[in-house]
């Protein structure tokens, strides 16, 4: 019997080659040293809330019905395999590269050292750190009297400790001390050998290894070993249809739900006592079956995306001050070049401050009558959030939709829900199970007894501190049909989501797939006809089936497809008889590739789209999305020139197929192209 055909690459396996790139930034020599260990942190973090969702969810199916879920290549329980053979094998790499990263640092006299390397005077400082800022946040858990233990945080290590007395006169005691990483940094900088130049870090880990003579003096105990553990729980939210209670009570108590999750992934220093990992999992509830990973002596990397440098500048990137834009003068008024001149802002190259500035602008005209915003996630002390209050203190009607289900935000957003009611802004609701992720805002002024809408549509969060790190569009605009189109959606959020006509917006979940699919067709049908057809997709994520075979069929009508997918790409390109006219990329870096942009060629009345969504069933079916069309050609111009680059990129790019799976993309040009410093270069010059 043949095998089937596989026109799809699973998502989930798709995902970990994505973090694959993220951990190649690790391993990449030409990226300074203080940066590569931060990569490791970024693919720490990235793993355990992969785990956390999609591990969980796939746990969930395989138990609930196997066969129910079987189709194609798809299996929940043949996927998990997978996934853990996967996992362990980047696991080994993980190691591989930290320990190469630590060798480096030594040669640039940054010395990670533990509790068995501290000379006389760095006891002598630890213990004093360790009783004056350590000590009061350690709270032990001792194993042998407990049947079960207590609910222990996933997002928190902790150390297995075995404590023995040498001449056999107590019996073996064993504990558990959660290291308190959420309260003190996980890093100690030791003083400084000023004769040798050398600096010096230990782990606050080590910090409590080296003390736990002191922690457990009552217990008379003289040998100590210490093994770190961690776990990862399932984190999805199992939200209650009680409608006696409001959305917000709701997402509340399923957050409270979401500390007692299932263990999804359980990991530990492989060297730990087996007596000592037998009793934790058994404690734990955690079975073979569960993903058991023995790794090295640290865990919760996700904590050296904060790693200091005590070293030079160059073992970090080199600076890139954020661009003034050209037709955007300091302490001049934002909404009166917006009368002129439709303006797109690309972050992290510009300052988001311009937003903050349009909303405290807006905030004190007394043009301005009403602001409405939509809000995923925001930073945690946020301008954003204050200017809005400001707005409401000066006597204009704010209005904001703040989306309660923003995953793993969900109680910073209730936080903020609650300070800006007290504040008199209008919080407008969902509904359980269509997350709201577009990101719109609409100011409504009045100038010379006229109504003038200002309206911005982005592709990334109103967030000032992501702002600096993922790249990301945004377009603001007086256009009267789309700002018109931006006032129907927050009018449809009071209207229980009753579906609207729009002129210029698409909008999920009631045209998105439809309108995108009518391009690719337009594209076939001038392709059939031999004249040129192009199309150009940056997403973050390309998942949705039915798109991917649209493409497949515009591919075998021979319209030229490239692909910029920064996570996951389920598509597979370059194959014979399908795909053999697109081609796939992925563009990993400094900065977070995050903006979604499409281009149509369009028989030459080329069309430019930014939007909020990518392409999957859960942007078009269950989540409000925006797409906007760009009309202004200088605006255009940039765009074009921005995927222009990215698809040049023969640096960070790596190439996206069955064969050359995260290859880095080669060119036989002698000039790099590394796509983000070149475009910071583009913006930079036109300045000028």
């Amino acid at each position: 019997m043949s095998k089937p055909i596989v026109n799809f690459i699973n998502r989930e396996i798709s995902w970990l080659h994505f973090n694959h790139r993220v951990l190649q930034e690790a391993a990449d020599t030409s990226t300074p040293l203080i940066e590569r260990i931060k990569f490791l942190g970024i693919y720490s973090n990235n793993l355990d809330e992969f785990f956390r969702v999609r591990v969980a969810t796939l746990n969930r199916m395989a138990a609930f019905n196997e066969h129910k879920y079987d189709k194609g290549n798809f299996n929940p329980k043949k996927i998990l395999k997978q996934i853990i053979n996967i996992d362990h094998k980047y696991a080994k790499l993980f190691q591989e590269i930290y320990s190469d990263i630590v060798v480096q640092l030594e040669k640039e006299n940054i010395f990670i050292i533990n509790e068995n390397q501290l000379n006389v005077a760095q006891s002598s400082f630890v213990k004093n750190y360790f009783n004056e800022k350590v000590r009061p946040h350690l709270f032990p858990i001792l194993l042998n009297n407990i049947k079960s233990l207590p609910v222990l945080r996933d997002k928190s290590i902790y150390l297995a400790i075995l404590m023995q007395k040498n001449d056999k006169s107590i019996k073996d005691n064993y504990a558990l001390i959660e290291v308190p990483t959420s309260s003190i940094s996980r890093f100690l900088m030791l003083p400084k050998e000023r004769e040798y130049r050398r600096n010096y870090i230990i782990l606050l880990d080590d910090i409590v290894r080296f003390c736990l003579q002191d922690i457990f003096a009552t217990l008379n105990y003289d040998n100590f070993k210490a093994y770190t553990i961690k776990f990862t729980r399932d984190a999805e939210l199992d939200v209650d249809n009680d409608v006696s209670k409001s959305f917000m009570e709701r997402i509340s108590e399923s957050l409270k739900q979401r500390k007692l999750g299932q263990t999804v992934r359980f990991i530990y220093d492989k060297e730990i006592n087996p007596e000592l990992l037998k009793i934790v999992t058994h404690k734990l509830n955690i079975s073979k079956e569960d993903s058991l990973i023995g790794g090295g002596r640290y865990h919760n990397f996700k904590d050296f995306m904060s790693f200091p440098n005590i070293g030079e500048s160059k073992l970090e990137y080199l600076t890139l001050p954020a661009l003034p834009h050209r037709h955007l003068i300091y302490n001049n008024s934002i909404l009166k070049v917006l009368r002129e001149r439709d303006i797109m802002l690309h972050f992290p190259y510009q300052s988001f401050h311009y937003l903050i500035d349009l909303l405290q602008e807006a905030s004190i005209d007394p043009n301005v009558h009403s602001i409405k915003i939509t809000l995923y996630r925001v930073a945690r002390n946020s301008n954003v959030i204050n200017s809005l209050i400001n707005a409401a203190r000066n006597g204009k009607s704010v209005e904001v939709f703040l989306e309660f289900q923003a995953r793993f935000d969900e109680q910073a957003n209730i936080y903020w829900a609650e300070r800006l009611q007290e504040e008199g802004v209008k919080i407008l609701h969902g509904i359980p199970g269509l997350k709201v992720h577009c990101k719109l805002l609409l100011i409504k002024s009045k100038v010379e007894n006229k109504s003038l809408h200002y309206g911005y549509i982005g592709t990334g969060n109103f967030n000032e501190e992501t702002s600096k790190v993922y790249s990301d569009t945004a377009l603001i605009t007086t256009h009267k049909d789309i700002t018109q189109d931006i006032d129907k959606i927050f009018e449809m959020f009071k209207a229980n989501y009753k579906a609207i006509r729009f002129k210029e917006l698409i909008v999920s979940p009631f045209s998105q797939r439809n309108y995108f699919m009518k391009l690719i067709n337009n594209e076939i049908a001038q392709a059939n006809k031999g004249k040129k057809a192009e199309i150009i997709i940056k997403l973050n994520n390309l998942v949705d089936e039915s798109m991917v075979k649209k493409l497949y069929q515009a591919s075998n009508a021979k319209v030229k497809i490239k692909l910029i997918i920064r996570g996951i790409c389920i598509l597979i390109p370059g194959k014979k008889g399908m795909s053999e006219n697109i081609e796939v990329i992925s563009i990993v870096d400094r900065y977070l590739e995050h903006s979604r942009v499409f281009y149509f060629y369009n028989g030459g009345d080329e069309m430019f789209y930014i939007s909020s969504a990518d392409w999957m069933v859960r942007n078009f079916d269950s989540r409000v999305e925006a797409s906007c069309p760009i009309y202004d050609k200088e605006i255009q111009n940039e765009l074009r020139k921005l995927l222009i680059i990215q698809l040049n990129d023969n640096t960070k790019a790596r190439i996206i197929d069955s064969v050359k799976l995260n290859e880095y993309k080669k060119t036989y040009k002698s000039r790099k192209v590394r796509s983000q410093i070149m475009f910071y270069s583009y913006l930079k010059d036109l300045i000028n």
